[in-house]
């Protein structure tokens, strides 16, 4: 047989004869016949082959070096690992070898075995062999080859194998890209080792993941919540920013404290609100099902609103010991833990709180009694029971009564005598004067059977009162129920009895198990069982304000007096001047129209252009009609101006024209201002004047009708902007005159005529409307559209055509291919043609071009910068006011004035050389979207009426033109009359106004205005306004009531009273007047780079509104110090790129703000309490936060990363790209690039979320402030 591996030699030739010859004869013939057979065969076989080594048999009859088995073993010996283990396998496909290497680890002493080498089932073929032998070194080559793939080894292996070491390094190529480059370490048994390592640590990770899931589980409200690991599960990971947030972790004291405040200062449920009997079935099964007791449940239902509100009741009041699990920290260990430093003290200390009681209470009470466990125990039960000290007194009185059975203490001896003879092995001293019994079958739902003793203390009064206790692993709550139970039976059935302990435990073993059930009410027992005392809730009464009551009703009676009075002034020399200046107005010559329009209809409106004298003759119009009737001293005549500016300057104005004094005939109130007398027939008031008038009347139709009893004209000028104010106001007073429709007159003023939706809005409800029209003093405008400016310039058209015979066909291709986007080259060939004719013409009026934004506005006159006979000036609201003022001044000789401008032009400000308008017909306009509950700034068309204020500014000094660049059929296309406010902006400060007037239908209310808001919108107004604690549920809270009288956004005005709460009020209204206004920055486009580093120096790392702070407060301690030239103090503003205008708008707005929280009973007592905290930044931080919740985004920084150093590894500051920012709703935002933030690598204090003020969606959605 040959064996494996071996060839077998050819044997010598005698025997091979031998065995020829016995093969053949049988072994018949004898030795003589057999050595001539043999001698015949020697001379017959041929020479035979000498047997070929191992090594020719694979490296080949020329190979010298060594084979692949040989190489192997010797790197393993190099390595000193243990020599390989070959495992052969024979298959009908032929034969195949697994080898398997081991090594000895040298600090453990620990053989490592690796799993053997084998090769993937697609290149099995590279190891099948015909014979074991070389199946044997073909593995070994692929052993070498895992181990030594980055090494030349191929060039030392026989030819067979070298090519096979190509094979394998293909393979490689494979497995690398399939993640297993780990099979061709050069160390096998380190890779193993490390990859053990992995695989703990990622099911180490997978396990703590599963224990998050299943904590998150038991989480209120947590179902469908899904965490997902980094590299598991499909889909974005939801979840994955808030595994970094940062933990809220207080000290036991402080804790105590916030549960102290809690109990004590919260006021559960204040309006009254009862759950309907299902709605408390299914909060009581849902929280039960959460870990809370039904008993506890059922108990907060009966005291809160709704099912947050329960849960927020049981986290507060249910002892920390029988709360559910997941709402108390990892690794927390609810009880009594104490520090030994006196072990006498702590143990009574941990005795008597086993009973139930808190442990401030217990070392509190202990303290008190020096040290006496008896005294402690008696006074802790009198607190539980105060009816029992109450009684203490008199027991002590009529204590004779129990003498005849012996001293209390011979029958206190008895008495346990007798209890131990009964209980026997139940039965247990303590001490001289404490004994325990121990109960039987007592069961908790939770915790099945529970060992329980009945601890009974002789106390000072014994035997007329005892101490008892329940020792037990019972929640702390339900041990005092028993025993508070326990004692409420003594002193109703047992007080009179000698020897009560065996009455006692006999009533106790009944009833035990029944108490555990249904324990009873968390807060007849919290004062004792928890660390802050409790009370019990109450309904919170409103303390009413108060009110001057209603003004007395106008009389209509006719005067004489008054009568001849006005007379005689109209022959004063001075009024006739004026009453001659006047007559020069459009509206003098409709005086009588006016007068008769509005006597005979309830309401009446009267349409104007500006500079038509609406404004200020038609309410004089009206005086002096009654003046000359005998009534002009019942007049009581109130004009409403959406702005401050325009109150103040049509009450000089018209005090004027009257030859009167403000304050006397004529007066105004703003807000923290007014100048009004006995005398005053008109008063000139900002809306919100007279809107917060009517709101703090009551709030019933009724109230708000008899506020206004003393009035007879109401006058709403600017109707025509459809402010959210004026809308709100036009809503109340349709109330009104509903109610009482000949109580007033209302006279709404417009700029434009459209005068139809007011006059259906108040004929519906059966109220008689008259309009009056006044023509205007503007000259004619001619305008061009598109086609007509093409034809001017040529612009676009091919060929050597100038473009005044272009046809309609080529016309329509120039048209389509400008496309609906400004074309800067167009509006500057159109400028060039206007200014040869203007010049042509010598007309040396100036051109306003609209265009729709800043950005627009710097690309356009970078454009007609070119252009060297004009003088170029932009004009927007974030200029400067000196910079805006240059629009008012003359061109340079030789020079044609271009202003370029937004919407700001249209008719805030008047440019009086004004000749010729080019109106990109573009807007930008910020709208609201309530599905996301955000706002968007939006490029769009302009309205009509909005393009033909435009066009009239060409018209104010001589005949002009307007040159549109949009197509006729466009402007047929656009809306008529820009979206009403009350469509466009949130609506939370709206609704609470409603609601502060006692208005609980907010929906329906504001359904009624002229143009009603969205649904969505109101609804996800009156959410914010709950989210922000202005309203609970439906009804106005404390803070809500604040806010509805503050003049002021409701974050702002949030600040301003946590301000005063917290003692830096000062900061806090600073920081709403920025708010308000503006920031005082400025940024000019040529010096962006320096205004931003400008605005750096005062940045100390707390974000936008700290900043602008800093500036202010620097520029407001100049400006108080005396000594400070004024010229110092505009080169601190120009140095600092600040503007002394919004500066001053800043300081002035927190003067009202300031007369508005005075007027709420906000004002600080001290200038202490106002600046008591001003720097301290964390509380402003603190506050600003809490009063723009929810608006608060979650800062995610990227993975940290380290780099060597010396020292060590140091982690490197994130890329500012890298953090990223999310928000509740709308997911992801970005900083703005104009905040202090922008580009940020971290935050000062750690900081994981930033508060923001505002939030708009341009290219991306942008928060700042």
């Amino acid at each position: 047989m040959v064996k494996k591996g071996k060839v077998k030699a050819p044997a010598p030739a005698p025997s091979q004869a031998s065995a020829a010859s016995k093969d053949g004869n049988g072994g018949s013939k004898g030795k003589k016949g057999q050595k001539a057979a043999d001698t015949a065969s020697a001379e017959v076989l041929p020479p035979v082959a000498p047997k070929p080594t191992v090594k020719q048999i694979i490296g080949g009859s020329s190979w010298t070096g060594k084979l692949p088995v040989n190489l192997l073993s010797e790197y393993c010996q190099k390595q000193k690992w243990d020599r390989p283990v070959y495992d052969t396998r024979k298959t009908p496909e032929g034969f195949s070898v697994w080898v398997t290497l081991s090594a000895k680890d040298l600090k453990t002493q620990q053989t490592i075995t690796l799993e053997p080498f084998k090769i993937p089932l697609s290149h099995k073929h590279l190891l099948l062999r015909d014979t074991a032998l070389e199946a044997k070194h073909t593995a070994a080559t692929y052993a070498l080859f895992r181990v030594c793939s980055m090494q030349n080894k191929h060039m030392v292996l026989p030819p067979d194998y070298k090519s096979l070491w190509k094979d394998f390094q293909a393979l490689k190529t494979q497995d690398v890209k399939d993640g297993k480059a780990w099979m061709y370490e050069a160390d096998p048994f380190k890779t193993l080792l490390e990859r053990q390592d992995t695989k703990a640590a990622a099911e180490k990770k997978r396990q703590e993941i599963e224990q998050a899931k299943a904590k998150a589980k038991e989480l209120p409200g947590a179902a469908g919540l899904v965490l997902l690991s980094n590299s598991g599960g499909s889909g974005s990971n939801v979840m994955k920013g808030w595994t970094s947030v940062p933990k809220v972790e207080m000290g036991k004291q402080t804790r105590i404290q916030l549960e102290s405040l809690l109990r004590d200062g919260v006021t559960w449920n204040p309006h009254n609100v009862s759950m309907t009997p299902a709605e408390k079935k299914s909060v009581v099964s849902e929280l039960g099902k959460l870990g809370f007791r039904q008993s506890h449940v059922a108990e907060a239902v009966e005291y809160c609103k709704d099912r947050q509100e329960t849960l927020e009741w049981l986290l507060i009041h249910v002892p920390e010991d029988d709360l559910p699990r997941w709402a108390l920290p990892e690794k927390y260990s609810a009880g009594v833990t104490i520090g030994a430093t006196d072990l006498k003290r702590e143990g009574i200390i941990q005795r008597l709180c086993q009973t139930g009681y808190s442990l401030e209470l217990c070392t509190r009470v202990l303290d008190q009694h020096g040290g006496n466990e008896d005294a402690a125990a008696e006074t802790l039960q009198n607190i539980l029971f105060p009816s029992v000290a109450s009684n203490q007194e008199g027991a002590e009185e009529s204590g004779d009564d129990f003498l005849d059975f012996g001293t209390p203490q011979e029958q206190w001896d008895e008495e346990v005598a007798t209890l131990e003879s009964i209980y026997g092995n139940n039965f247990r001293r303590d001490g001289d004067n404490i004994i325990q019994i121990r109960l039987e079958s007592v069961k908790d739902a939770q915790n099945g059977d529970v060992e329980t003793y009945l601890q009974v203390r002789k106390g000072s009064s014994y035997p007329r009162h005892i101490i008892l206790a329940i020792v037990a692993k019972l929640p702390s709550y339900i041990k005092l129920s028993i025993v508070k139970q326990m004692l409420a039976h003594i002193e109703q059935d047992l007080r009179d009895e000698p020897a009560k302990i065996y009455l006692t435990v006999d009533w106790i073993q009944q009833n035990i198990n029944s108490i555990i059930s249904h324990p009873g009410k968390l807060l007849d027992i919290s004062a004792v069982s928890s660390a802050a005392s409790e009370s019990r809730p109450a309904t919170s009464v409103a303390k009413s304000k108060r009110s001057r009551g209603p003004p007395r009703p106008l009389k209509w009676i006719t005067d004489a007096k008054s009568k001849e009075e006005w007379f005689r002034r109209q022959e004063n020399p001075s009024q006739k001047q004026m009453v001659t200046k006047r007559q020069a107005l459009p509206a003098w010559q409709m005086q009588d129209a006016i007068i008769r329009t509005v006597n005979q209809n309830h309401v009446t409106i009267i349409s104007g252009e500006t500079g038509s004298g609406k404004s200020t003759q038609s309410v004089q119009f009206l005086l002096d009609d009654l003046y000359e009737k005998g009534l002009g001293g019942c007049a009581n005549m109130i004009v409403t101006q959406p702005r401050r500016i325009s109150a103040l300057g049509l009450a000089d104005r018209v005090a004027e024209e009257r030859c009167s004094r403000v304050g006397g005939e004529v007066g105004y109130a703003i807000r923290g201002e007014s100048r009004q007398s006995r005398d005053t027939r008109i008063t000139f008031v900002t809306t919100g004047v007279l809107l917060r008038r009517l709101q703090t009347s009551g709030g019933r139709v009724d109230d708000v009708v008899a506020s206004l009893a003393d009035v007879s004209h109401v006058i709403i000028d600017e109707v025509h902007e459809r402010s959210l104010d004026t809308d709100f106001l036009l809503n109340l007073l349709r109330e009104v005159m509903i109610k009482k429709k000949d109580m007033l007159k209302l006279i709404l003023m417009s700029a434009t005529l459209d005068a139809a939706t007011f006059k259906t809005y108040f004929e519906t409800e059966g109220l008689s409307v008259g309009s009056v029209e006044i023509s205007g003093r503007t000259f004619p405008v001619e305008e061009y559209h598109l086609d007509d400016v093409v034809r001017m310039t040529g612009f676009g058209v091919d060929g050597p055509d100038d473009g005044s015979f272009i046809g309609d066909e080529t016309m329509g291709r120039v048209i389509q291919k400008l496309g609906h986007r400004i074309n800067y080259s167009l509006i500057a060939e159109a400028v060039k043609a206007i200014d040869y004719e203007l010049s042509y013409d010598k007309n040396s009026g100036g051109i306003l071009i609209f265009l729709p934004g800043v950005g627009e506005i710097n690309q356009a006159c970078n454009s007609l910068r070119a252009i060297n006979s004009l003088h170029v000036l932009p004009l927007h609201a974030s200029l400067e006011t000196r910079e805006q003022k240059r629009v008012f001044s003359s061109a340079p000789p030789g020079k044609r004035k271009v202003v370029v401008a937004t919407n700001v032009a249209e008719t805030s400000i008047t440019i009086d050389d004004i000749v010729v308008v080019i109106d990109s017909g573009k807007v930008k306009e910020t709208s609201f979207d309530p599905q996301n509950n955000m706002r968007k700034l939006e490029e769009t068309w302009a309205s009509r009426a909005a393009c033909k204020q435009r066009q009239g500014r060409a018209g104010r000094v001589q005949a002009g033109k307007c040159y549109k660049l949009y197509t006729q059929n466009l402007e047929q296309n656009m809306a008529p009359r820009p979206e009403p406010e009350i469509r466009r902006v949130p609506l939370e400060q709206l609704c609470l106004s409603v609601r502060a007037m006692g208005m609980k239908d907010v929906v329906r209310f504001l359904g009624r205005s002229p143009t009603p808001p969205e649904t969505p919108a109101i609804e996800g107004a009156m959410t914010l306004l709950r989210r922000m604690g202005a309203l609970d549920g439906d009804e106005l809270t404390a803070m809500g009531q604040q806010l509805a009288m503050l003049p002021a956004d409701l974050r702002c005005g949030k600040l301003m009273v946590f301000g005063a709460i917290f003692g830096c009020l000062d900061d806090c209204v600073t920081i709403a007047a920025i708010l308000s206004t503006r920031s005082p920055f400025i940024s000019p486009q040529e010096k962006r780079d320096q205004a931003r580093e400008a605005r750096i120096r005062f940045y100390r790392g707390d974000g936008d509104l700290l900043t602008d702070l800093e500036a202010f407060n620097q520029w407001d301690e100049m400006m108080r110090d005396r000594g400070t030239p004024q010229r110092q103090i505009r080169g601190f503003c120009d140095e600092n790129f600040l503007s002394f205008q919004t500066l001053s708008d800043i300081s002035n707005t927190r003067t009202q703000y300031y007369d508005a929280l005075r007027e709420i009973g906000f004002s600080p007592s001290s200038s202490s309490q106002a600046t008591g905290n001003t720097q301290n930044s964390l509380l402003l931080r603190a506050l600003i936060a809490s009063a723009f919740t929810p608006q608060i985004a979650r800062i995610q920084y990227p993975d940290k990363k380290f780099a060597s150093s010396m020292s060590g590894a140091v982690e490197l500051d994130p890329e500012a790209r890298a953090i990223k920012y999310f928000c509740q709703e709308p997911g992801r935002v970005f900083i703005h690039p104009s905040s202090t933030l922008f580009g940020s690598q971290g935050f000062s204090g750690n900081a994981a979320y930033m508060s923001y003020f505002s939030m708009i969606s341009t290219t991306k959605i942008f928060i700042r402030d």
